[in-house]
């Protein structure tokens, strides 16, 4: 792994640099050590392209939460079978089956940090446990907690890159229409940002991308791109949760 000082300084180089040159060098410093993630949905499309384009084969982490809209679960099949691609489902934990099939309806909208944790951020720990660089889509224009970002970044021995941290809206839509790429079924019907069917609503022509996503209960992130996703141990956040869950899963 790079030193601490290395990578702040590439951090900053790359400030500058295109989208695929930082996918470029994440590649050839780190294959096979490396994955990417989606989440395929419409903005998801351009890392998608430029990585699978980029290095055929590079395992792409999809985190299957059960609770998705079939629309993405058709896409997501449909891409992967005209791309190439390695997709990798990821799944909860077994040991918490029992809790989240008691749960399973209310979840999502009775305690949605919980489910985001269960469902995504520990599925996404266990996957990336043996792999020294994880490739994101995020960006800064995407949320208060991405807007301070930095393009490499350290996370408890592995290097989160996200080479599209300084693209827009618009930068995605040109890519988009540059390359002929498609577009998830429910972006037409208003879903501008598309998550799990429980946590997302469609969305009006002027409202913020993802203003559809948990609206109305003061929560913006599922986990992946938090302090949450750095915590191993699910007792060291028990306190952002609703529910006990360590007492239920007894």
């Amino acid at each position: 792994m790079l030193a601490v000082q290395e990578i702040e300084r590439l951090s900053e180089e790359f400030e500058t640099k295109t989208p695929q040159e930082i996918i470029q060098w994440a590649v050839d410093t780190f294959w096979p050590e490396i994955a990417m993630s989606s989440s395929f949905q419409t903005q998801s499309m351009p890392l998608l392209h430029m990585v699978t384009s980029l290095k055929r084969g590079i395992p792409v982490f999809f985190i299957d939460t059960g609770y998705h809209f079939w629309e993405t679960l058709m896409f997501r099949e449909k891409i992967a079978s005209e791309w190439k691609i390695n997709v990798i489902d990821l799944y909860r934990d077994t040991r918490w089956d029992v809790f989240a099939r008691q749960n399973v309806r209310n979840l999502p909208l009775d305690d949605p940090n919980l489910c985001c944790y269960l469902h995504k951020v520990q599925p996404m720990q266990n996957a990336l446990k043996d792999i020294k660089a994880w490739v994101s889509g995020i960006r800064r224009d995407q949320t208060s907690v991405r807007a301070n970002a930095k393009i490499l970044e350290m996370q408890n021995g592995l290097l989160k890159i996200n080479p599209l941290l300084n693209w827009k809206t618009v930068d995605i839509q040109n890519y988009m229409e540059e390359h002929n790429l498609p577009v998830h079924p429910l972006y037409e019907k208003g879903y501008k940002s598309v998550g799990c069917a429980p946590c997302t609503i469609p969305i009006g022509v002027d409202d913020d991308e993802r203003s559809g996503r948990w609206a109305g209960r003061g929560k913006v992130e599922c986990g992946l791109h938090t302090d949450m996703f750095r915590k191993k141990d699910i007792a060291e956040v028990q306190d952002e949760f609703q529910m006990d869950v360590m007492k239920a899963s007894k």
